[in-house]
């Protein structure tokens, strides 16, 4: 048996079964959960009209494949939680809340244009702690740490960051006053100065600079509001002298919003890096493991995110266009030949890192137009030759330049980063 950590992909009948994307895929410390919508797995339909109904049956299908594989709840890590009308949340709340305990997850909620399935008015999908890890690791009591602080906002159903092993999940930053709990006034630029600054208040509570930061997501209610966010990003990465000598910024991906909680113009989540590890994992197994950007030119490049990053044992890649590489426009042609041409560049960027588009555990795609899904699912599955990966899809009223699809990437890194072996 080879001694390189091994991607352990599974489906379970109880619970809806996709052709596009495997239901749980495991590596090293993490699962990655593929979207879960309000399909009954018994009659393969939407369970009900009802938002509450449609709600508790994703989670019962999230709790089911998560059972499947000898977990349960209170592994996990990060929920995102996506709806087709803000105004639903309160009702999702109330059912997702009787789901989870003590153990709360991190998580982002967004309303988007579409979700896969005509009917449906709520999907989920999530990031699940394994502490058994995969062959050829030896099982490990690694311990969730879930943390707060009153110096960013607080909420009752989330935990502002949930660490497992070598990684932490920020819940999603909308911009709200930690000191009075309300939301500021000011444009995108003071909104987007707010919702990063909670985030570094949630990273030095835990004693982790922004640096160690390694993806963004950004969602926007309007994505003509993507200069003046970066005018202000640009303020906060990199954040020291060590991230400004190597120009280091994290990978980062921009989602369009219908609408966001509290009618907000933008809110952050983020995923940090975590060199300490968890207990039991001591002071002195930390390893100094380290951040490994990576940029190639054969695919598109952006001053203000890598294409790239891995740490440990996972690379997280930026959404990728359907980009000319030589002319960064939009190319020419359909649907399936932007998917393509997305799906291409992450297959540059896998492979200039020794990488296969096997090792891919999580694909998140956004499309102008979910009817467009089976001419992208044509393209998509040819890039695969074994088990797909777990995935998310939701439809999007706009996406950067014009384009119908774009696509970002979560890379299994059997290898780890410097100085593991």
């Amino acid at each position: 048996m080879s001694n390189k950590i091994i991607k352990l992909s599974r489906n379970t009948e109880s619970a809806p079964i996709c052709d596009n994307s495997t239901q749980s895929v495991a590596f090293s410390h993490y699962n990655n959960i593929s979207a879960q919508l309000p399909i009954n797995p018994d009659t393969n339909e939407i369970v009900s009209k009802n938002i509450r109904e449609q709600a508790k049956q994703c989670l019962l299908n999230i709790q089911t494949i998560v059972e499947s594989i000898d977990h349960d709840m209170s592994d996990v890590v990060k929920v995102n939680v996506f709806l087709s009308d803000i105004a639903h949340s309160k009702a999702v709340n109330e059912v997702y809340s009787t789901f989870f305990n003590d153990h709360l997850p991190a998580r982002t909620a967004v309303s988007v244009a579409q979700l896969p399935i005509e009917g449906a008015l709520v999907q989920m999908d999530a990031l699940i702690s394994n502490g058994v890890g995969t062959t050829p690791q030896k099982p490990c009591d690694l311990v969730k740490l879930s943390r707060n602080t009153p110096k960013a906002p607080k909420s009752a159903i989330s935990n502002q960051t949930v660490a497992f092993s070598h990684y932490n999940n920020i819940s999603a930053q909308l911009p709200i006053e930690p000191s009075t709990g309300k939301m500021i006034i000011g444009d995108v630029k003071k909104q987007t100065t707010q919702c990063l600054t909670n985030i570094k208040m949630i990273l030095e509570s835990i004693n982790v600079p922004l640096d160690d930061i390694v993806k963004v997501t950004v969602y926007l209610k309007d994505l003509s509001d993507m200069e003046a966010v970066n005018e202000v990003y640009s303020t906060f990465f990199p954040d020291s002298a060590i991230a400004r000598t190597l120009g280091y910024v994290p990978a980062r991906t921009f989602v369009s919003a219908s609408e966001l909680p509290l009618n907000a113009l933008v809110q952050i989540d983020a995923v940090i890096s975590h060199g300490d590890g968890t207990p039991p994992q001591a002071v002195e197994d930390r390893h100094g493991i380290v951040i490994k950007p990576n940029n190639t030119p054969d695919a598109p490049m952006d001053s203000l995110s890598t294409q790239t990053v891995a740490f440990s044992h996972y690379n997280h890649i930026s959404a990728q266009l359907p980009l000319d590489v030589k002319t960064n426009e939009i190319i020419d042609g359909d649907v399936k030949e932007q998917a393509k041409q997305c799906l291409t560049h992450i297959k540059t960027i896998v492979e200039s890192i020794g990488h296969v588009m096997d090792d891919l555990v999580k694909v998140n795609i956004q499309v102008t137009d979910v009817a467009d899904m089976n001419a992208i699912n044509e393209v998509y599955k040819t890039f695969f030759s074994r088990e797909l990966p777990a995935r998310t899809v939701v439809g999007v009223s706009e996406i950067a330049k014009g384009a119908q699809v774009q696509i970002d990437a979560v890379v299994s890194n059997a290898e780890g980063t410097p100085p593991q072996r």
